[in-house]
């Protein structure tokens, strides 16, 4: 997040609008693999994280094969206001700065609906 931002991932050869996320390399923290993976894939790497929004487990089929993991989410947000980007990221993904209302409507998967929801009540309560 940046403000009342959300970065998001546009992935043009799917036709997706996602979150950015990965997977855990050995000997990491989760919050050190979210923060890796957003640098990644968006090429912003100044970031702090503000809140653990939780965990889903999700099951889907990919080539023939039905695959379950466990999602954690973090709130994040760029240092000081610095909307540089450290890196050109990931080719595939093109990121993009949205409102909340835009990054709702604009998600391909339903579940990151509620990601978007989570963290905007977590950002919210930490203006106060």
């Amino acid at each position: 997040m940046q403000g009342s931002k959300v970065l998001v991932l546009n992935r043009p050869s799917r036709d997706e609008v996602r979150l950015p996320k990965g997977h855990l390399d050995p000997g990491e923290s989760y919050k050190e693999a979210a923060v890796r993976e957003v640098e990644e894939e968006s090429g912003y790497g100044n970031l702090k994280v503000i809140a653990d929004l939780g965990t889903q487990d999700v099951a889907y089929c990919y080539k023939g094969k039905k695959i379950r993991r466990k999602e954690r989410y973090f709130l994040m947000a760029l240092r000081a206001g610095d909307r540089t980007r450290n890196g050109a990221g990931e080719a595939q993904f093109e990121p993009q700065w949205l409102s909340f209302p835009k990054a709702l409507k604009c998600m391909t998967f339903k579940a990151e609906r509620k990601w978007i929801k989570r963290a905007r009540a977590a950002y919210e309560a930490g203006k106060g």
